[in-house]
């Protein structure tokens, strides 16, 4: 269940910047209506643990804004983060009873969650919420495949890019712009939680954006200001494609 520190928030389904990208997008005004009647919101602190792996989950729902990180615990105690949670990611599985990972709020954190059951119920009489969610988990599963190159053949300094790549492209699909070209957002990272999630030490981090900042690549205004003059060239620093890969 959700943590019981979160606070409950209110938002207006119209004014939601993740509509366009949500489980939601293609629902018409008496879906959202229906919608309306089983959800609500909660606002985490950054570092506050959302659901902890194993418990019982009787929410699902999706990030509106902030970012969390999924964590697995092995036997011994160590920890892995697995994947990221960017505004617009569903969090929860419909017909799974329980949390497979730990989610804990990187940022402060608004998420938009809906009652389980009921929802569950709404997927069935509503065909195109099933689809949209399906999609949404292909997706994430293409990203996935994709982190595992990531992680396990590119350089410190394209995991960097890579990681930068990936927030830019989500940064500019959620405020409608185009991915391409000169590119602006703020970091929600810190570089702490980047060298966690990369498998890099802090020093390698600090030492790759201060280089992928003295060659131009990126711009930085303080430690979170971040300006991609050159989205192509920052994918090709990256290895990826000049299309923006699966992360879009």
């Amino acid at each position: 269940m959700l943590n019981e520190r979160s606070l409950t928030v209110s938002q207006d389904c119209a004014e939601c910047p993740i509509r366009h990208r949500a489980v939601c997008a293609r629902c018409e005004s008496d879906e959202l209506e229906r919608l309306e009647e089983i959800k609500y919101y909660r606002k985490f602190e950054a570092g506050q643990t959302v659901i902890w792996s194993g418990d019982r989950m009787d929410f699902v729902g999706s990030v509106v804004s902030g970012i969390a990180t999924l964590t697995q615990t092995m036997e011994d105690g160590r920890t892995q983060m697995v994947g990221l949670l960017l505004p617009s990611d569903f969090v929860g599985r419909p017909g799974r009873a329980s949390a497979a990972y730990d989610v804990v709020a990187t940022t402060d954190l608004v998420m938009c969650c809906f009652r389980k059951s009921p929802f569950e119920e709404m997927m069935r009489q509503t065909p195109h919420i099933a689809q949209r969610l399906l999609e949404m988990t292909l997706d994430e599963l293409d990203a996935a495949r994709e982190w595992m190159l990531v992680l396990g053949r590119k350089t410190a300094r394209e995991k960097i890019a890579s990681l930068l790549s990936i927030i830019a492209r989500r940064d500019a699909s959620i405020n409608m712009r185009t991915a391409t070209g000169t590119l602006v957002f703020d970091l929600p990272l810190t570089r702490e939680a980047m060298a966690d999630y990369l498998g890099l030490t802090l020093e390698t981090v600090s030492r790759q954006i201060s280089a992928l900042k003295k060659d131009g690549v990126i711009e930085l205004e303080g430690k979170r200001h971040v300006t991609i003059p050159d989205m192509a060239r920052l994918l090709d620093e990256a290895g990826d494609d000049s299309d923006g890969g699966m992360f879009a």
